[in-house]
């Protein structure tokens, strides 16, 4: 369930610090969140997929852990990311 080329190009280049950025922690968080939406969506339609609910929660777990490091790193990149996304916050 990856990505298709163009929706990750689209999101490294909307979240990208400069032109050949793809491995800050925005473009990881960015793309991580659209996995993870995708996944919700499909664990909505498919209940008994227990194997994509893992992987769901390790996806999160990836995504909460760049999140604490931007958040003690960059606070104000942080804040920005957080309401671009619509993440909730806590």
């Amino acid at each position: 369930m990856a990505l298709d080329t163009a929706k990750k190009q689209e999101i490294i280049a909307k979240f990208s610090r400069g032109e050949k950025d793809t491995g800050s922690p925005e473009v990881q968080i960015a793309l991580l969140s659209e996995r993870i939406k995708t996944l919700t969506e499909h664990l909505r339609a498919n209940s008994k997929d227990h194997s994509s609910r893992l992987g769901l929660l390790k996806l999160v777990g990836q995504r909460k852990h760049l999140l604490k490091y931007l958040k003690k790193t960059q606070y104000e990149k942080y804040v920005e990311l957080i309401k671009a996304l619509n993440i909730k916050d806590r």
